[in-house]
């Protein structure tokens, strides 16, 4: 039977461009599992980051939290999804 990967080691797979680590990583903030409290801005996030990094089912998702967010909250999303993808392309360079 296959382990699922913690919290730490998605984020870290995630950071390093694996767009299906980012797509769990998302999830388990828009679920509240995995060790992770429900995070709608984390979530938004990573499904963001998931999305630029290729994998379409994160956009529909990341569609679907937004609409319990708030345009502040939406924004600080973002924000964190840009630093994340612009600190990945600084370390693949």
């Amino acid at each position: 039977m296959a382990r699922m990967a913690g919290w730490e080691e998605l984020q870290d797979s995630a950071i390093a461009g694996d767009e299906v680590a980012a797509f769990e990583l998302a999830m388990c903030f828009a679920s509240g599992s995995g060790g992770l409290e429900m995070d709608l801005i984390q979530a938004h996030r990573w499904f963001n980051v998931s999305a630029a990094l290729g994998y379409m089912p994160a956009a529909a998702l990341r569609a679907e939290i937004a609409t319990e967010m708030s345009r502040a909250d939406i924004g600080e999303a973002q924000k964190l999804a840009r630093a994340t993808l612009a600190n990945r392309i600084k370390r693949s360079a």
